[in-house]
């Protein structure tokens, strides 16, 4: 059990010659153990990386206070890719422990080759526009363009109130800073 701790109730009583009930009952109310699932992270941050995020969030939450709709002309986008998984189950990655181990994290280490590229642009009411790339296509700055002209319009057609006041925010991609943008 200490070297596999996904084995299933069902295995251990195979190798132990004892009752299915009987190893259940062994783990879960004299070894006060139960069987949990890892949760999924997209990426396991350091601790760094979580200290710097701490701080930013906490400046946002200080100039709220002071500006409480500054936030709603922010427009903000991104892209990733969106890969095609074939994950274990919970169920198939669920582990046996104490209830006052930690819970379990993992992510995701391999990917699909299969993947597309998709642009996403939010604010503080929730999606507003999000583009996929054509399949052998890239993010290069005249698509982009397009992407943000139809961004545009979609903002001057239902966000009237930002229209003429807004702030776009997304990284520093080659295709984000090139001068026709």
């Amino acid at each position: 059990m200490a070297k596999d701790r996904r084995l299933s109730v069902r295995m251990i009583a195979e190798e132990t010659a004892l009752d299915k009930s009987a190893v259940h009952t062994i783990l879960t109310d004299h070894l006060h153990m139960q069987k949990i699932c890892a949760k999924l992270v997209p990426k396991t941050l350091s601790v760094e990386q979580k200290a710097n995020r701490l701080e930013i969030c906490q400046d946002l939450m200080g100039r709220l206070k002071f500006e409480p709709h500054f936030l709603d002309k922010d427009i903000t986008g991104d892209e990733s890719w969106v890969f095609n998984y074939d994950p274990k189950t919970e169920r198939q990655s669920a582990e046996w422990h104490m209830k006052s181990s930690p819970h379990l994290k993992k992510a995701r280490m391999s990917r699909s080759s299969l993947k597309i590229m998709i642009i996403v642009f939010s604010d503080s009411c929730g999606i507003m526009h999000k583009e996929f790339v054509p399949p052998g296509q890239t993010d290069s700055h005249a698509f982009y363009k397009d992407v943000l002209e139809q961004l545009r319009k979609w903002v001057q057609r239902v966000r009237t109130d930002i229209a003429d006041d807004r702030v776009l925010h997304h990284n520093n991609a080659p295709a984000h800073t090139a001068l026709s943008i």
